[in-house]
């Protein structure tokens, strides 16, 4: 696979709008575990062996990268077997991950903290949560050519942006730039219509471009190409919401709590090892999507080594005054349908 197939599973053109699609489509499978074991929650004395294990079909938001490494690493080292469960990797449909955890065509998978709240404005909200988070900060910001000298929000002024013309989106960059002393209704918009942003910097498609520093900053330095960066946290505090995260469906995660728990305790293993031993983690990745460039996954694999727990007290927790935080500016702002109970989308109480 090339780097520009690799770049476009990070892209997200559907940005908030995904999470509003209502139909769940036929997603398809990628990887399962089906060697027997306990069911969660069973006696340890009892017969393991006559138990049948709990399926959980666990939905991606985008093809295989460095933020689903937990999982992967959790599937290959028998984490999900320990805890008695058969983990089915699906990716995501068409209308997105979110769609299918709400419908319950799969039980968990990866969504965003925006992309929760595009939910719970809709007039017809799915039932899904976020359970952990996989990463405990927004790592996304703006990138551009290093010899722009676009080394921080008001200087995008006179230059172009490449936009998924979405509300949130362009109001995340107007809001950086307005605390910068910068005005976005300088910036020249343009389609974003590419699937690798460094190529599309160096082509001159666009000067500037919403990334993730994880991947697309990573493809930059593995590709040796001169770049600035600058993260929205940086600017604004706000934008330190929680993406991606795990959500699970409601109505499983209620019928099924032990299931849930012994989910994210092999996960939480998984991201663990990540931490611990990032070559390691990457060459479990590499290995179990032999398609991916081992260089950016290695290189994407010791960046987000320090940005899965990060200064958190361990890993999966979301902070209840940055989740609000977030909600409340998207609420005064008017960037959705229907005001949102800050405190709403998320449980904590699978997280072990």
């Amino acid at each position: 696979m090339s780097d520009k197939n690799l770049v476009k599973s990070l892209n997200r053109r559907q940005f908030v709008a995904a999470a509003g699609a209502a139909a769940a489509s036929v997603a398809l499978a990628a990887c399962d575990s089906s060697a027997p074991a306990a069911d969660p929650g069973a006696d340890a004395a009892g017969d393991s062996d006559a138990a049948e294990k709990t399926k959980i079909s666990f939905v991606l938001d985008y093809t295989p990268n460095t933020n689903h490494t937990g999982i992967y690493v959790a599937l290959d080292q028998g984490y999900f077997d320990e805890e008695g469960l058969e983990v089915e990797i699906v990716q995501p449909p068409a209308d997105g991950a979110d769609a299918l955890i709400g419908a319950g065509g799969a039980q968990m998978g990866v969504s965003y903290q925006d992309y929760i709240a595009n939910n719970l404005a809709s007039d017809q909200p799915m039932p899904y949560s976020a359970v952990a988070a996989i990463i405990q900060h927004n790592t996304s910001g703006i990138m551009s050519r290093e010899e722009d000298g676009i080394t921080h929000p008001a200087a995008m002024e006179g230059h172009t942006y490449a936009t998924w013309n979405m509300p949130v989106e362009q109001a995340t960059v107007a809001r950086v730039m307005e605390a910068d002393g910068g005005d976005f209704s300088k910036v020249e918009l343009v389609p974003y219509e590419v699937d690798d942003e460094v190529s599309g910097l160096r082509a001159n498609m666009f000067d500037t471009v919403w990334v993730y520093e994880a991947w697309a900053v990573q493809n930059a330095v593995v590709q040796d190409f001169p770049y600035n960066y600058f993260s929205f946290i940086s600017v604004d505090p706000v934008f330190d919401y929680y993406t991606p995260v795990i959500a699970a469906n409601d109505d499983f995660a209620a019928q099924n709590p032990e299931a849930v728990k012994a989910f994210l305790r092999a996960v939480k293993k998984g991201y663990e090892y990540a931490v611990e031993n990032p070559d390691g983690a990457a060459d479990i990745l590499c290995a179990q999507v032999p398609e991916l460039d081992a260089d950016l996954v290695h290189q994407s694999q010791t960046f987000l080594a320090d940005q899965y727990t990060a200064e958190a007290e361990s890993w999966g927790v979301i902070d209840p005054e940055r989740w609000a935080a977030f909600y409340q500016w998207l609420n005064d702002n008017d960037l959705v349908a229907n005001k949102l109970d800050v405190n709403a989308g998320y449980d904590l109480s699978f997280l072990e």
